[in-house]
């Protein structure tokens, strides 16, 4: 009886540990992406910043990581803040999701240029007008089992608002 209440109790310790370290869940996957997306551009204008689509899903562990990697790291996070509207924009492959889902995928992927065919996560550097300036397969950003600080402030520094409009 003790021995099953101390494997209870460990595995309930092991749960909870697991629950706190989790990647958080940031993909809102009931709003409709192109309005998500058309609701970042009009923030992007008001601000003078652009906007940056992460598109993935919660489904996808480096997409979480990512989103993690940049919410810690300050020097990152500033840039971000400082230069862009960054959106997690859902994609769900899954047909299982409804036809209605499955167009809005499918639109939000023409809009974006097939951003897809580079994997999850991938982003997708959008002007205040919605004019897609870059895709960025992300696993030019890969380090190990993450991301490589030096290789992802290099890319978000030059696709700020003020790199663009250098004539160097």
């Amino acid at each position: 009886m003790k021995k099953s209440i101390l494997l209870l109790c460990a595995l309930c310790l092991t749960l909870v540990i697991h629950a706190q370290t989790a990647p958080k869940k940031v993909y809102d996957e009931d709003i409709n992406p192109l309005t998500q997306i058309d609701e970042a551009l009009a923030k992007a204008r008001r601000s003078g910043k652009f906007v940056i689509c992460q598109v993935g899903g919660n489904w996808c562990p480096w997409c979480l990581r990512f989103a993690a990697f940049v919410s810690n790291d300050s020097t990152i996070s500033k840039v971000v803040d400082d230069n862009f509207v960054l959106i997690h924009v859902n994609y769900n492959p899954r047909k299982s999701e409804g036809e209605e889902k499955a167009l809005q995928a499918k639109a939000m992927l023409k809009r974006l240029n097939n951003p897809a065919r580079f994997g999850f996560p991938v982003f997708v550097v959008l002007d205040e007008q919605g004019k897609v300036l870059h895709i960025q397969d992300s696993s030019f950003l890969e380090e190990g089992q993450g991301y490589s600080p030096k290789k992802v402030l290099r890319f978000f520094l030059s696709w700020t608002p003020e790199a663009m409009k250098r004539t160097d």
